[in-house]
């Protein structure tokens, strides 16, 4: 496998759960602290359905940026500013201006293209940290980015904190080949427990750590988070990467997603992803340590 690839691909399967997220189940820790007219920077937006939704949450007046550094991606996210765009003028908030714009890019390089000084209020990134292999230094990427008085926002799963039930092996499997051919691909599956450790040692001085879960027990939420995974499992690059790497066989991956839609058909099935959160303070800029 290669060293810091993304290791989930971008198979219709994987963007499905992507296009899922939105502001509210994926950065309520974050609302409280914005406001309209505010500037924002949404690191690695995938299909942007997080960034159109902060869009809305800082208009009128503010402004965001969506980057990503898939071309596919990219195209995904204009279109859903564009939809919220035109749902906004057909409905109650004609008046409403979303100020939004998506293009490829990522972390480490987008200073280098802004306008000499330009920073954000906010710098937002959502399941990112977590594919890096210096999450350290997209922090203080994140921290440059910033304007004085700003705030870097970072939230990422922690796979090694995931439960379920019914406990069925091929889950523990699953678990197992992910956590494999995540760190193969020089990411940290298990990052949630990690984010406050990453923001110290990338300098920030005020860190408010917290964590939230998803949690997957309906009928419907099976289907999505089972149904999902049993095909990301077999058609995904993580597919791919898994037998090319020799880590499993066709059979192994066909066996596992057999086992998650026997889990999403269970009445009894239940699913909690546990995340961790991090909101950083910027004074004049995280030095490192």
């Amino acid at each position: 496998m290669t060293r810091n690839a993304y290791t989930h691909g971008h198979h219709e399967s994987v963007l499905q759960a992507h296009r899922w997220r939105t502001a509210e189940n994926s950065a309520a820790y974050l609302l409280p602290r914005l406001r309209p007219g505010m500037s924002l920077l949404d690191v690695g937006c995938g299909p942007g359905t997080i960034t159109a939704d902060l869009a809305t949450r800082l208009a009128p007046g503010g402004r965001v940026l969506g980057i990503d550094p898939a071309p596919e991606a990219v195209e995904q996210a204009r279109s859903a500013v564009a939809a919220v765009r035109e749902s906004l003028r057909a409905g109650v908030e004609a008046d409403v201006q979303v100020e939004a714009d998506v293009r490829v890019g990522d972390v480490f390089t987008l200073e280098s293209t802004l306008a000499p000084g330009e920073k954000f209020d906010v710098v937002h990134a959502h399941q990112v940290l977590q594919h890096l292999a210096d999450p350290v230094g997209a922090l203080r990427a994140m921290g440059r980015l910033c304007g004085p008085g700003g705030l870097v926002a970072a939230r990422d799963g922690d796979y090694g904190g995931f439960t379920w039930f019914p406990r069925l092996p091929e889950l523990d499997e699953w678990m197992r080949l992910y956590q494999l051919a995540h760190r193969a691909n020089g990411g940290e599956p298990d990052a949630g427990r990690r984010l406050l450790s990453w923001a110290r040692t990338a300098g920030f001085q005020q860190v408010t750590a917290g964590a939230s879960t998803w949690c997957f027990a309906t009928p419907e939420d099976r289907l999505f988070w089972g149904g999902g995974w049993a095909d990301r499992i077999v058609f995904s690059d993580l597919s791919r990467q898994l037998v090319d790497s020799g880590l499993a066989t066709t059979a192994d991956l066909e066996r596992i997603s057999a086992g998650w839609r026997r889990w999403a058909e269970d009445d009894d099935g239940w699913l909690a992803a546990l995340n961790g959160e991090v909101l950083c303070e910027v004074a004049q800029g995280p030095a490192g340590r």
